[in-house]
C-alpha cells in the first residue's frame, strides 16, 4: 500500500467515526451492484466485517490505525505501546527476525503476492465507496464493532508454514504417519516440502522395523526405500499364502540317521548317528556345507557316539554326544572346535542363548551354565544338582529389561517342578511345583515363562490339562489357559506376537490364546497323530505333526493355506519373514531289516529323515528360466505341488531317483 493510499484510508476512517451519518460498508456498499468487480469487493468487505484481517496489512499498520481511531473517539490508552505489543507478539517477532529457513524465498514470494492482491482490492474499494449511497449508523455500535475487530486482528495466529521456522514445523510433522504425510503433501507446495523431508521417512522406516542399523545418509530417498520394503513384504506374504517359492533339502548322505536339528536366522546345524555334525549357511548356497570336526581328544573313538542334541545362534554352534562330550564351534571359522567339555554322563538336553555365546547343559541330575568372554575364553558361571533329571531347558532372552544388568537366566523343568537358575543365586529358585502334575513342555520370553501342566485323577474335573504363564521377576502365576483332555506337547512364547501364546496338544489341535484376557483366539484341528512343533506370527501359524505333515494356517480365518508331507515326525519348525526350515527326524535311530545289506544304512533314504528349507522371497522363482516341474526332485508323494520352484535342476538328479 502506498503512503498516499494509507493517508486517504485513515482520513475516511476518521470521518466515519466523527460524523453521525456514515455509510454502512457491511450492508449497503454492494446494494444494487451486479458487476464482477463489485462482487469481489462485496466478498472482501464481508470478510472484513467477520473479523478477518485483509491479507497484506502489516501488524504495525493495524496497530497505528487502531490507535488513531481510539484517540479520535476519546479512548486513548495510557500506554499504547504496551497495549499494541503483547508479550507473545514481541517473542514471535524476535523468533522471526533470527530464523534460518529454506522456505524464506517462498515466504517472500507469498508476501509479495498477497500485497498485490490487497492493492487491487483497495483500489476497487475506493472506486465503489465513491459510488455507494450513505446511511445513518449508530456511532457507539460502530466503535464497539471496530474495537472487537481490531482485537481479533491482534490475536490472530499466522499460518505456521508461512511464518513458523522450518525446524519447528518439522518437529510437528514427525508425529504424523504415512497416510497423514501423504495428505499433507497435497495441501500446498510448502507443506509438500515438509512432508518429503528425509528425516521423517527415515524415522518411519525404523518405526516399522526396516533397516534398524542404518543411518539417514545410507539412502538417497527414504520414502522410496520404505515403499520398496512394504512392497516386498506384501509380495512375500502373497507367496506364503499361495505357496510360491523355492524348496531345497539339506542332505548329508554319509550321516546315516538324523538325530537333531537347530536353526537360527540363516544357520542350520544337524547331528547324525554317525557322529558327524553339519552346518549350513542358507545365505551362501554357492559354498559347500561345513563339516564340523570333533575335538581331537575324541576323534579316534570307535564307534563314534551319536551327535545330539545340537543348537546354533549367530556366533557359535554346539553339539553334545552320547558319551558326555560337548563341542563348540564358531560359525565364522567352523572346522576345529573352539571349546570342548567332558561331562560324566550322557547329555539330556542343552540350551543356547540367541543373544550371546552362553549355553546351559544338563547331564543326569547336574546342570551347568557356561559363557564365553570377550577374548573367547569359556568359563563356568554356576552349577547345580537337582532331585530329578532335567527334561526341558531354555535360556531366557536377555532383552526386554527383565533383570536389568544381571547375568543369564535358565528355566528348566524336572518332573513336577520348574526351576530358575542364575549365576547370582546360590541355589535354583522354584518357579512352579504341584505334586502329581508333571510339566510336559516349557518355553520362556524376556518377561514370562509358559509351561504345560498335566492334570490327572481328580484334577481332570477342573478343566483338564492347562498352560500356566508365570512372571519371571515376581515368580507369580499371571494367567492359566486351556482345558484340553490331552497333554500339551509344545508351546511357543518367545516367537509369538505380544500378548499371544501358541501351543500344540496331543489331542490333535493347535491353540492360540490371548494372555490379556485368558481367552482362546483360535483352535485348529491340525494333525491326527498329535502336534509336535508350532510357531506363529501376527497372521499365520506353522505347525508340524507326528504323521510328518507341515501345515500353514491363516490365523484370522482359521483356514489351512497349504501343507507338505514327509515320512517322519516333524521335530523342528522355524520361520522368519521369507524363509521356513522344517526337520523330519525319525524316532527309530537304528532301523533293521530295511534291505539285504542291513549294516549299510546309507542306501536307505526313507530311514534318514529330511531337512527342508523354503524360500518365499520374490526373486527365488527366477532360476535360469527353468520351469518348476523341470526342477522337481521327485520327493513329493503327490503331483499337485508344481508351483514350488525346487532348487535342484532336473538334469542333476536324473541319474539317481529315490524309490517310493
Amino acid at each position: 500500500m502506498s503512503e498516499n493510499e494509507l493517508l486517504a484510508f485513515r482520513e475516511r476512517w476518521k470521518q466515519e467515526l466523527t460524523n453521525k451519518t456514515n455509510p454502512d460498508l457491511s450492508c449497503n456498499v454492494f446494494k444494487g451492484q451486479s458487476s464482477r468487480e463489485d462482487h469481489k469487493l462485496k466478498r472482501y468487505f464481508e470478510d472484513f466485517g467477520h473479523n478477518k484481517r485483509p491479507q497484506g496489512i502489516k501488524q504495525n499498520e493495524v496497530s497505528q490505525e487502531r490507535r488513531t481511531g481510539l484517540e479520535d473517539a476519546g479512548l486513548s490508552s495510557a500506554d499504547p505501546q504496551k497495549e499494541d505489543q503483547p508479550e507473545y507478539v514481541s517473542i514471535a517477532e524476535g523468533l522471526l527476525d533470527g530464523r534460518t529457513s529454506p522456505l524464506l524465498e517462498r515466504i517472500q514470494e507469498e508476501t509479495t503476492r498477497r500485497k498485490r492482491q490487497y492493492n487491487r482490492l483497495t483500489n476497487a474499494c475506493s472506486t465503489s465507496m465513491q459510488q455507494q449511497p450513505k446511511r445513518k449508523v449508530n456511532k457507539g455500535d460502530k466503535l464497539v464493532d471496530q474495537l472487537i475487530q481490531d482485537l481479533n486482528e491482534t490475536n490472530d495466529i499466522p499460518f505456521f508454514d508461512i511464518e513458523l521456522p522450518y525446524e519447528l514445523a518439522l518437529k510437528i510433522f514427525q508425529y504424523l504417519g504415512r497416510t497423514e504425510l501423504g495428505r499433507c503433501a497435497q495441501v500446498s507446495k510448502v507443506w509438500g516440502v515438509l512432508a518429503e523431508d528425509e528425516v521423517l521417512w527415515f524415522r518411519l522406516c525404523l518405526k516399522e522395523g526396516y533397516h534398524r542399523s542404518a543411518c539417514v545418509s545410507d539412502s538417497p530417498c527414504w520414502k522410496s526405500t520404505l515403499r520398496d520394503c512394504r512392497r516386498s513384504e506384501n509380495t512375500i506374504r502373497s507367496n506364503w499364502k499361495n505357496r510360491v517359492g523355492s524348496i531345497s533339502q539339506l542332505q548329508y548322505e554319509l550321516g546315516k540317521v538324523l538325530c537333531d536339528v537347530s536353526s537360527c536366522d540363516s544357520f542350520v546345524v544337524a547331528g547324525y548317528t554317525s557322529g558327524d555334525v553339519r552346518l549350513w549357511n542358507t545365505l551362501h548356497w554357492d559354498s559347500a556345507a561345513s563339516y564340523l570336526k570333533p575335538s581331537p581328544l575324541t576323534a579316534d573313538v570307535t564307534p563314534r557316539p551319536h551327535a545330539g542334541p545340537v543348537s546354533v545362534n549367530d556366533t557359535v554352534a554346539v553339539a553334545a554326544y552320547n558319551d558326555g562330550c560337548v563341542d563348540v564351534w564358531s560359525t565364522e571359522t567352523g572346522q576345529e572346535p573352539v571349546h570342548h567339555l567332558q561331562l560324566p554322563g550322557m547329555v539330556n538336553t542343552l540350551a543356547l542363548s540367541l543373544d550371546s555365546p552362553t549355553m546351559a547343559i544338563a547331564s543326569g541330575l547336574d546342570v551347568r551354565l557356561e559363557q564365553s568372554d570377550d577374548r573367547g575364553y569359556w568359563r563356568t558361571l554356576c552349577q547345580a544338582t537337582l532331585p530329578k533329571p532335567v527334561e526341558t531347558m531354555v535360556l531366557v532372552p536377555e532383552s526386554g529389561g527383565r533383570r536389568g544388568d544381571s547375568g543369564p537366566l535358565v528355566a528348566l523343568s524336572a518332573g513336577e517342578t520348574v526351576y530358575l537358575l542364575a549365576p547370582e543365586d546360590a541355589e535354583p529358585r522354584v518357579l512352579h511345583n504341584v505334586y502329581g502334575h508333571p510339566v510336559t513342555c516349557l518355553d520362556a520370553s524376556a518377561s514370562h515363562a509358559a509351561l504345560g501342566v498335566k492334570s490327572c485323577g481328580w484334577a481332570m474335573n477342573d478343566g483338564g490339562n492347562k498352560v500356566q504363564v508365570y512372571r519371571l521377576d515376581t515368580g507369580q502365576l499371571e494367567v492359566s489357559v486351556g482345558n484340553a483332555a490331552g497333554d500339551f506337547s509344545c508351546v511357543n512364547l518367545r516367537d509369538s506376537p505380544p500378548h499371544l501364546l501358541v501351543c500344540g496338544n496331543k489331542d490333535r489341535r493347535v491353540r492360540v490364546f490371548d494372555l490379556r484376557t485368558g481367552s482362546s483366539v483360535t483352535s485348529l484341528y491340525a494333525h491326527h497323530m498329535g502336534v509336535t512343533s508350532v510357531q506363529t506370527d501376527d497372521w499365520k501359524i506353522v505347525s508340524g505333526g507326528g504323521e510328518g505333515l507341515v501345515c500353514v494356517w491363516e490365523m484370522r480365518m482359521g483356514a489351512k493355506l497349504w501343507e507338505m508331507h514327509n515320512r517322519h515326525p516333524v521335530r523342528h519348525v522355524r520361520f522368519n519373514a521369507s524363509t521356513l526350515v522344517t526337520a523330519n527326524i525319525p524316532d527309530e535311530k537304528t532301523p533293521r531289516g530295511a534291505c539285504i545289506t542291513d549294516d549299510d544304512l546309507t542306501a536307505h533314504r526313507r530311514h534318514r529323515g529330511v531337512i527342508c528349507h523354503y524360500d518365499f522371497s520374490e526373486d527365488s522363482t527366477s532360476q535360469d528360466h527353468v520351469l518348476p516341474i523341470c526342477r522337481s526332485n521327485y520327493v513329493e508323494s503327490s503331483g499337485y505341488n508344481y508351483n514350488i520352484g525346487l532348487a535342484v535342476p532336473y538334469d542333476i538328479l536324473s541319474g539317481s531317483h529315490p524309490s517310493h
